[in-house]
């Protein structure tokens, strides 16, 4: 047992005379190095400067610490959508504009037409502020508001042009011109929001106004013709309040309304990629 202890003795002694060996002068300690210290990250500092830092390479001193396991994958949100607040003033304005349609077709068929030109005239006021406020404010602006302010637009126009024409203010083949442009439009839009929606399509979120996917902007000749429809609305509802009902110029305001629809239509049918900007969630 003494020889064992001697041995022991001897062992330890000679441990500590190599490490004296090979500490550097002045007693400092080496600083950390080698595999264990490239791996970590860990920079070589000079003597006095204070506890080493890890200055790079975190997923290597991740994968030092848990015994060579990746780090995990950062989360990420499900789909390329936007997620957006869909209650802005101006989306709630278009939505008020909506309720507003019924309103006024209702009153143009029982042909209460001062009440209904003043409902008209709250609609166009609706229509102002929206615009102005998503324009004016930032944060009121939104992909959704995009696709509603129009979408409001083309539901108004065409109660209005259905009830006008029930009330003979309006003739025919000009409402059913601007049925059909704007069946085709909405038909668009449905289908422009299919394509950008990313997997899973399920109906919950096809319906979901949160996930933008796409931004609308309408050409020029498109604003174009919603003026000249609105005007004519509006000149056809005064029509009986002041009587003019068979006058000239209302027809020549027909034949106006015909051509900027035609061709308006034909504007969505040529820069039909431009007028939708893919929104992507970076």
């Amino acid at each position: 047992m003494l020889a064992a202890a001697w041995l022991a003795g001897g062992a330890w002694r000679g441990l500590l005379r190599g490490a004296a060996r090979r500490r550097p002068p002045g007693g400092a300690a080496r600083p950390l190095g080698g595999r264990l210290g490239a791996a970590a990250g860990v920079s070589r500092l000079p003597a006095g400067a204070g506890p080493p830092r890890l200055l790079r390479a975190p997923a290597a001193a991740w994968r030092l610490l848990s015994g060579g396991a990746a780090p995990p994958e950062p989360r990420r949100e499900r789909g390329a959508e936007l997620y957006e607040n869909p209650w802005t003033i101006p989306n709630i304005l278009s939505m008020a504009r909506m309720g507003l349609a019924p309103v006024l077709g209702y009153l143009i068929v029982e042909e209460n037409f001062n009440v209904a030109l003043g409902v008209f005239v709250l609609a166009g006021v609706t229509d102002l502020l929206d615009g102005f406020i998503a324009r004016n404010w930032a944060n009121q602006k939104s992909a959704l508001g995009s696709a509603l302010d129009p979408l409001a637009d083309k539901i108004l126009i065409s109660v209005l042009y259905v009830s006008l024409t029930c009330a003979n203010l309006i003739p025919v083949p000009l409402t059913s011109m601007i049925i059909l442009r704007d069946a085709a439009l909405i038909a668009a839009v449905f289908y422009v929001r299919y394509k950008t929606l990313s997997p899973p399509r399920t109906l919950s979120r096809y319906f979901n106004p949160c996930y933008a996917t796409a931004q609308l902007k309408p050409t020029f000749i498109s604003k174009m013709n919603t003026a000249v429809q609105l005007i004519l609305v509006a000149a056809s509802l005064a029509a009986p309040v002041f009587n003019y009902v068979d006058s000239i110029y209302l027809q020549t305001l027909w034949c106006i309304t015909a051509f900027t629809t035609v061709t308006s239509a034909y504007s969505y049918y040529h820069y039909g990629r431009k007028t939708v900007q893919v929104i992507k969630n970076k």
